[in-house]
């Protein structure tokens, strides 16, 4: 059997001898170059079985290539490199056709498995038909890893229906994904409708979601169109997935298996096409282990799964979080801010319970509320309420000795309750703080001992057994090495 050619395009020279390098080790032939003409000129006449290249070159830009590729060759996979980190570049890349995207600086190993990937399936993949998004309002911001993760995942959805299941953090944006995937994928024509079923009462659940014929419930006298009808043609998100009573459990696995449902009242059938997205921020693995939440709706609903990060997992995200939400505060009226170097460490120290949404929040509050066009570390230490604490900014941040782990939870939970305001945090406070205190302590104990479970499961005075489930239930990555 002849070996692959990879087709390499990158105007770095460092990265091209990397890959060139990479490639060739694993068996490869390989040929590159640092321009996009080159690489045409190469595809055009029938070479290469792969292809990989930057979005940026000297003579051109690969986003303007795909066209060209797909019409000549649409069989071969392309997957594009970029230092541009951005979710519209995930995009771009998806809708233009690529095979798959990584961001720079981009794991080899991971690089390889993709291509070997891609030639396997290679003659399988259809061209992308969905036009470019070039001009559209950026809906997510960070360059992050940890984003980055969410943007590839976020990128192949956009061409398909599969039931997307988002968990984290409150205050994570959750529904801000949901948005992105309905807005940039093929049902952006149709409507998007979102439900936070924490916020409906749970008698009347499965009227909000099905709708209900006249007199059904009390006096009323005409029939309400539920969400999913609402929703017909485009995307439902259904936050807070975790509150819905069993019932409309029931009823809601009923629809995902047949594809219809009847309205409270009715008895006849009624068919839908909507696209699912479900959130939650509670553990919903917990919630079938109490028998609370049906397993078999919760992998119905898991086909995808996707984790936003919490905030201070992605700390190296919020000068631009900040950039972004002054920019906003300025279209808003609000006067044109900046943040001091020390303000923005100052931030970045802190470890936002409530995530993105707290942090929005602490940038809309200030560009109101002071006249400095600079917003120093003093500012931002008076509104995160660390002002009076002796040793400044610095020391209030910093965490303490393993002693005052209590007096963090106490600040902690403060704050939580704090950002609720008039309302209460969602249900399941208990089992959330403790998997925040859980993770991170099984999480130091294997990289104490360097990932040896027994070790560990002894430090932490657990059964191995019990040790091995928790990390299989929390996702715990273990690193093994030397101690």
């Amino acid at each position: 059997m002849a070996v692959s050619q990879i087709l390499i395009a990158d105007d770095d020279t460092a990265i091209r001898t990397v890959l060139s390098q990479t490639f060739s080790r694993a068996g490869y032939d390989v040929r590159v170059t640092a321009n996009a003409t080159t690489l045409w000129n190469w595809i055009a006449r029938g070479d290469g079985h792969l292809v990989v290249t930057d979005v940026v070159m000297p003579d051109g830009n690969s986003f303007d290539l795909m066209p060209k590729i797909r019409n000549a060759r649409p069989d071969l996979p392309v997957i594009i490199l970029s230092a541009q980190n951005t979710f519209m570049t995930a995009v771009k890349a998806s809708e233009a056709g690529a095979y798959d995207y990584l961001p720079k600086p981009f794991d080899l190993t991971r690089l390889l498995a993709i291509a070997e990937r891609a030639l396997a399936e290679r003659g399988e993949a259809e061209p992308a038909s969905a036009q470019s998004a070039n001009g559209e309002t950026v809906p997510m911001v960070g360059r992050s890893p940890a984003m980055q993760e969410v943007y590839r995942i976020l990128a192949r959805l956009m061409h398909n229906d599969l039931t997307l299941m988002i968990t984290g953090e409150s205050g994570t944006g959750k529904e801000l994904v949901a948005r992105a995937v309905h807005d940039f994928g093929k049902r952006r024509s149709g409507p998007f409708v979102a439900i936070n079923l924490a916020a409906v009462p749970k008698d009347m659940v499965e009227a909000e979601l099905f709708g209900h014929e006249p007199g059904v419930l009390g006096q009323t006298r005409a029939r309400l169109a539920g969400r999913f009808e609402q929703a017909e043609g485009g995307t439902l998100f259904l936050d807070e997935i975790g509150d819905m009573p069993m019932d409309a459990q029931t009823r809601l696995l009923r629809v995902l298996q047949q594809g219809e449902y009847t309205t409270l009242g009715g008895i006849t059938p009624i068919r839908t096409d909507v696209r699912i997205i479900a959130a939650a921020n509670r553990d919903l693995r917990a919630l079938i282990r109490k028998g609370t939440f049906r397993e078999d709706l919760f992998y119905r609903l898991n086909v995808v799964p996707l984790r936003l990060p919490p905030l201070r997992e992605r700390s190296e995200d919020i000068v631009d979080l900040v950039r972004h939400f002054l920019a906003k505060a300025v279209d808003d009226g609000l006067a044109a801010k900046t943040f001091s170097s020390e303000a923005y460490e100052a931030l970045r120290k802190y470890p936002w319970p409530g995530n993105v949404r707290e942090l929005e929040n602490l940038v809309r509050r200030v560009a109101a509320l002071y006249s400095q066009e600079t917003i120093g570390a003093d500012i931002v230490a008076a509104e995160l309420g660390a002002a009076d604490v002796p040793g400044g900014v610095g020391e209030f941040f910093t965490p303490g000795p393993v002693s005052n782990l209590g007096v963090a939870a106490e600040s902690y939970l403060a704050r939580l309750f704090e950002l609720a305001g008039d309302e209460l945090p969602p249900a399941g406070l208990y089992q959330r703080v403790i998997t925040e205190v859980e993770a991170p302590l099984i999480t130091a104990a294997l990289t104490a001992t360097g990932g040896n479970q027994i070790r560990a499961a002894a430090l932490l005075g657990l059964n191995r057994n019990t040790l091995r489930k928790k990390i299989r239930e929390l996702g715990i990555q273990i690193v093994r090495g030397p101690r």
